[in-house]
């Protein structure tokens, strides 16, 4: 019987363990944390053996195969002893891609990969196809196997999942963009991280599909390093293709092999540019998976995005609070204050990445942020940034304060938006209770009083 260690009891770890020991492999949990009592009823369920808060290395060694939580790097001392052992070590997607006989879609990329996700999956999902959701976001794809494979997988895949594959291969697979993030973990070598990208096409053959974003000069460079055999779409909202999708005027125009699809703009059911772009991506997907024009249109009437992204929270006396925490980082927040012509209070902080806040200059200055609340805390370097530029500029340490503020600059028809570019650490557990304490703050707002 052979052997397998997971390291990490999370959502991807407790999948691979229970599909690993469904095939018939030996399996060892271990965790430096705590394993939560519901992950410990069902390993001890399922027969399988775990230690928390510590790793038994020699028991870990001994095994034939490791497969480790996307969150722990190659640098970790055990990872790098396993290495040198050689014994394999890869992620729970690579396990997982070897019980499904699903075609599988992959999305990746810097930003908007977790929108293009959902939203090709929910496309499929309403034409009638059998298909799965799982990745960086749902349910562990090892998990949902033990139950059921289906006909097509949407997975969104990270570059920490990517760096833990050897023979994944996508049938169709999605670059969104690249732009400079976790260069922590690729020595602060931006190359690092563009080769960390380009790996989920390496096993692609020139059966498979490949999309990528026309205009992106990271995504290019990274062909250009790393070239692939899959055949390349291209999603453009500057010019037509002739393979991919693009935008003419109030429409999205579609094209994969003899199929075409028109979808107009104001049927969709998120707006801004970057959702433009996420819905080229996942409607030229959908178009290679069978889709049909009217099956796409009727799909994306009905979309409903994923909480913290560009989420409209409420409206209050006319002005719209909008929840954007999951803009972690300076591109995301170029999309979101993009998305909007009227003026707006844009709420903005937390762990600096080492931004460059000087591309959004043209987004908020003339007035049309009316107001900067820094929300972090130190705001020293995001006040310095738009001295000058935005008339107004606040500080404080508390959510509720912000959208308060908000409240008392905005007029009807304009915007307030959280969107932070950075991360949430200094205050908030994660950009999820960042974004619940926001939606808190803004659903416990009262009306200004009419006078």
């Amino acid at each position: 019987m052979k052997q397998l260690a997971i390291l990490g009891a999370g959502e991807s770890g407790l999948g691979a363990a229970l599909l690993a020991k469904r095939e018939g492999y030996g399996v060892w949990v271990s965790d430096l944390g705590t394993i939560s009592e519901e992950r410990k009823a069902l390993l001890e369920k399922a027969g399988i053996g775990f230690e928390e808060g510590k790793h038994d290395e020699e028991k870990i060694l001994s095994c034939d195969l490791i497969i480790k939580s996307p969150g722990i790097p190659d640098k970790a001392p055990l990872v790098k002893k396993a290495h040198e052992e050689g014994i394999p070590v890869i992620d729970e997607l690579e396990f997982a891609s070897h019980y499904s006989a699903g075609k599988v879609i992959a999305i990746t990329g810097t930003n908007g990969k977790t929108t293009t996700t959902l939203l090709t999956y929910h496309l499929l999902k309403e034409a009638g196809l059998d298909v799965g959701l799982a990745g960086n976001v749902g349910k562990s794809w090892a998990g949902q196997l033990v139950e059921k494979d289906h006909d097509w997988w949407v997975i969104e895949v990270s570059s920490f999942q990517i760096d833990g594959f050897e023979c994944f291969r996508p049938h169709i697979a999605m670059l969104t963009n690249i732009t400079p993030d976790h260069l922590d973990r690729y020595d602060y070598q931006l190359d690092n991280y563009i080769l960390a990208k380009m790996n989920l096409f390496k096993m692609m053959t020139a059966r498979d599909k490949a999309v990528f974003y026309k205009e992106d000069s990271l995504s290019q460079k990274g062909l250009q390093m790393k070239s692939t055999k899959a055949t390349a779409y291209w999603i453009s909202l500057q010019e037509k293709q002739e393979k991919g999708g693009f935008i003419d005027g109030e429409k999205l125009i579609l094209k994969v092999a003899q199929k075409s699809a028109t979808i107009p703009v104001s049927g969709l059911a998120i707006q801004g540019k970057h959702n433009i772009l996420n819905s080229l991506f996942a409607g030229t997907a959908s178009l290679m998976a069978g889709l049909t024009e009217e099956q796409l249109i009727a799909g994306f009437k009905t979309f409903k995005n994923a909480p913290h992204r560009m989420e409209l929270i409420r409206t209050v006396d006319g002005v719209r609070f909008v929840n954007d925490s999951k803009g972690t980082n300076v591109e995301s927040t170029y999309y979101a204050l993009g998305s909007y012509t009227d003026p707006m209070i844009w709420i903005a902080g937390g762990v600096d990445k080492g931004n460059d806040y000087s591309v959004l200059n043209d987004l908020v200055r003339d007035g049309k942020a009316k107001a900067l609340i820094c929300l972090g805390t130190d705001n020293e370097k995001l006040k310095k940034a738009f001295a000058g530029i935005i008339s107004e500029i606040r500080e404080t340490q508390d959510i509720r304060e912000a959208v308060a503020w908000g409240q008392e600059l905005a007029t009807e028809g304009e915007v307030v938006l959280l969107s932070p570019a950075c991360a949430s650490f200094d205050l908030f557990k994660n950009y999820e209770d960042r974004g619940e304490q926001f939606r808190a703050a803004v659903l416990a707002l009262n009306e200004k009083q009419k006078v």
